[in-house]
């Protein structure tokens, strides 16, 4: 395969999903690629025939995700951002339909024609409406070809986009009136949304769209131990992908989580507004890996400090502060972590 910044996970995982479908020895939904079983051991690991563990969190979450989507409704994962959603949607639609490229990603600007179909408007002109006209959007090729359809950021789209959801979940076909015909979709459809609990109030979703949809909600790692097997994944995963190699500083992977362990159960006004998400501490230890790799250095707590810096203070001058006082009381007492103390003092408690 031609290098890529990030290929899809149908693409990174193609070995892995072949081993999968030549052992499958379960019972296959109409419509799938493999059993809900081999679903299970792609995304949660499976030691015998050397799967990786992909998704870090709640298994039998995973269970139940795929589960709601053999039945009727779609599936809704919500939490917090940087809790693995997008990436649970992927792998999903990868082991399911093979393919996780039907993406829609949900803003304000998003249309119905989006979600259902628009046309070329110079063959519309010349010939009138047809199918040669006719722009097929990713639910449209989903439902033909019984895929999954996954839709990002779903309450960020007008309330009336949303509503079209309804009658396509609910009919599971799309009406094309210019050509006097219906879609109906084929075994293997469904729908897969994310959506941020940081975005409640936005565009609420209607409830007769969420009876459609089965929730399921992604929470923030509270395991450390997890936590760090996924940091150390993830970053070994994209150096790989880039061809880098990088001997990663796992005590420096282990105070990382600590800390942000720490950040995340702090209560009352020195509570962080920035996300502490796992994958912002992927992002911190892969930036400390490309400062390790391009500067020819071992990997530091003075990077950590930097790399904290660029990913968890953005626009928020009050978590300058916030970070200040954490070094100040907690952090300065910690056995073994000095050199994180003194570069963290020089950035944050000036």
């Amino acid at each position: 395969m031609e290098q890529v910044i990030r290929a899809h996970a149908e693409q990174r995982y193609q070995d892995e999903l072949q081993r999968l479908m030549a052992a499958d020895k379960g019972v296959i939904p109409p419509g799938w690629a493999m059993s809900a079983g081999a679903v299970r051991r792609f995304i949660c690991g499976d030691a015998a025939l050397d799967i990786s563990r992909k998704y870090y969190g709640e298994d039998a979450l995973v269970e139940r995700a795929i589960v709601s989507l053999m039945g009727n409704n779609g599936l809704m994962l919500v939490g917090e951002p940087g809790t693995a959603k997008s990436m649970l949607s992927e792998l999903l639609s990868a082991a399911i339909s093979g393919s996780s490229e039907y993406l829609i990603q949900g803003t304000a600007g998003t249309t119905e024609e989006q979600l259902k179909y628009s046309w070329n408007f110079a063959l519309l002109l010349s010939g009138g409406p047809s199918l040669e006209a006719l722009l097929k959007s990713p639910v449209y090729q989903a439902m033909e070809q019984g895929k999954l359809v996954r839709i990002e950021e779903i309450t960020r789209c007008p309330q009336e986009v949303q509503d079209v959801l309804i009658s396509l979940m609910s009919e599971k076909s799309l009406s094309i009136p210019e050509l006097g015909v219906s879609i109906q979709a084929k075994p293997g459809f469904n729908l897969i949304a994310t959506a941020n609990l940081l975005d409640r109030g936005v565009n609420e979703m209607s409830s007769a769209l969420k009876r459609r949809f089965n929730f399921e909600t992604v929470p923030v790692l509270s395991d450390p131990l997890l936590e760090r097997q996924l940091i150390l994944a993830q970053v070994s995963q994209r150096l790989a992908d880039s061809g880098q190699q990088v001997q990663l500083d796992e005590a420096l992977v282990d105070l990382l989580v600590r800390v942000f362990h720490d950040l995340r159960s702090t209560v009352g006004p020195q509570a962080m507004d920035a996300t502490l998400s796992t994958a912002e501490a992927v992002n911190i230890v892969h930036g400390c890996a490309l400062h390790s790799l391009y500067w020819q250095e071992p990997m530091s707590a003075a990077q950590l400090v930097q790399q904290m810096h660029g990913t968890l203070i953005k626009d928020k001058a009050d978590d300058v502060k916030k970070l200040a006082h954490y070094m100040d009381v907690v952090a300065r007492e910690r056995q073994g972590w000095q050199a994180f103390f003194q570069a963290g003092k020089a950035l944050w408690m000036r």
